[in-house]
């Protein structure tokens, strides 16, 4: 499964700029990411991304923890002014 997953998520140069996106389509991982964090919810992006399917939206998930589990992560200091 896992694997499977792994082969939605994809990074051309000339696609996008190179950032990762969902295979055949534009959609990038970060596009994903912002609408969860935004309260959208999967069933919300799913209407309105028809290319999508529930499992391209997990590989973007699982992408996302496996990038930052190998990153360096610095806390974010909120400035007191």
């Amino acid at each position: 499964m896992q694997k499977q997953m792994k082969q939605l998520v994809v990074s051309d140069p000339k696609v996008m700029m190179g950032k990762p996106v969902i295979v055949g389509t534009r959609i990038t991982v970060e596009l994903i990411l912002e609408k969860l964090a935004a309260g959208e919810t999967p069933e919300q992006i799913l209407e309105s991304h028809p290319r999508l399917t529930r499992e391209a939206i997990q590989a973007a998930l699982a992408f996302a923890v496996e990038a930052l589990r190998y990153d360096v992560i610095y806390p974010i200091v909120e400035n007191a002014s």
